[in-house]
């Protein structure tokens, strides 16, 4: 049987239950943020997260400090570490790439996994132990000794193209790739045309991490150049660059926010009545994204609550499918913000949509 699989809210939930002294592993594939993910959480948290890089280690002394003689006694000991908090505070000490470790780097995180001790010298009391592997077979990879991976509670973790999205939105990430991944969400983390077992290590594939350097490179660029195109072929390939360019100069979509603030306009809903139910899913994710993320004055909160209202009511008459998924949409977890913003400023709304989804059950 698998191991299970977590998204981020589900991995805050399972970091938030299980005791600082349990070790955790991480299962996925490179480039989905783990580090950067596990960072804000603890942070959050006041914790302070050292993240160490076991595939580029050479030398166990990289982890536990280098040798070092004491005087005094003639005896052998190790200098801390440059990472090791000599001030006595809990840290979670982040061992990425775990799989891609050299057996005597391994050697010496046993003892690490089952004592909390390096060196003779242990980690302060509350500090975690989460490490992350790689899965896959494009990787070189190590093996691990089954009394090592016994050590650790085991998980899947797998983010949602959504959850992506939100932290999209919050970064800043370019208008065109959080459109294009809204539309496009199986080219998010590899190219989904790719036949398995034909990546000769060098071809280049999407990944959350390169869509966020693709934001980097067009950021501030109304029209992309053959040098853009380039560069982005060179963060996420040719074929995800040309699937990329083509979409962002084909007729874009209204935004969540366009429709919040202008659906009363006859210019709007005649684009909205033209659209399909691939469409009118993507404009609803977007209008719960901008109110999760986006910041609404006192001022716009009334327009938005009578536009919301009025596009609900639309869809329910004219695309019924589309209405289903908005009202799904709300009963979900994944906006909460949006959820209490409907709740303060449109209570008759929440009524709408409830017995709307309980017509479809």
């Amino acid at each position: 049987m698998a191991n299970i699989s977590l998204n981020i809210q589900e991995l805050h939930q399972f970091l938030e239950s299980t005791p600082a002294s349990h070790n955790i592993m991480l299962v996925g594939n490179h480039g989905i943020g783990k580090s950067q993910i596990l960072t804000n959480y603890f942070k959050e948290k006041g914790m302070g997260v050292v993240a160490l890089f076991l595939g580029q280690m050479a030398d166990p002394g990289d982890l536990i400090g280098l040798p070092n003689k004491d005087e005094k006694t003639g005896k052998t000991d190790f200098m801390p570490p440059y990472w090791f908090p000599i001030d006595g505070k809990p840290i979670v000490l982040f061992l990425d790439e775990l799989n891609r470790a050299r057996p005597e780097i391994l050697q010496t995180i046993m003892d690490l996994a089952l004592n909390r001790k390096l060196a003779g010298r242990y980690l302060p009391e509350g500090s975690r132990i989460i490490s992350a592997v790689n899965a896959g077979d494009q990787y070189q990879l190590t093996d691990l000794d089954p009394a090592l991976v016994s050590r650790f509670n085991i998980v899947n973790f797998k983010p949602t193209a959504e959850e992506w999205l939100l932290w999209a939105k919050k970064a800043e990430i370019d208008s065109r790739v959080i459109d294009f991944i809204n539309e496009n969400r199986l080219w998010l983390d590899k190219d989904p045309d790719a036949k398995e077992g034909t990546d000769t290590g060098l071809d280049k594939t999407p990944d959350r991490r390169a869509w966020e350097r693709v934001s980097d490179v067009i950021k501030n660029k109304s029209e992309l150049k053959e040098i853009d195109s380039k560069i982005i072929s060179s963060i996420v390939g040719p074929k995800a660059a040309s699937v990329f360019i083509q979409s962002s100069a084909a007729k874009r979509l209204l935004t969540g926010r366009e429709v919040l603030s202008k659906f009363n306009t006859k210019k709007i809903q005649n684009i909205i009545a033209d659209y399909g139910i691939h469409q009118l899913s993507v404009i609803n994710e977007g209008i719960y994204r901008c109110l999760e993320v986006e910041k609404v004055s006192e001022k716009d909160k009334a327009i938005f609550a009578e536009n919301i209202s009025s596009y609900f009511e639309f869809l329910t008459e004219q695309k019924k499918e589309a209405a289903a998924h908005f009202a799904t949409l709300y009963t979900k977890q994944t906006y909460p913000h949006a959820i209490e913003f409907v709740a303060t400023n449109n209570p008759i709304l929440v009524q709408l949509i409830i017995l709307y989804v309980n017509k479809l059950k």
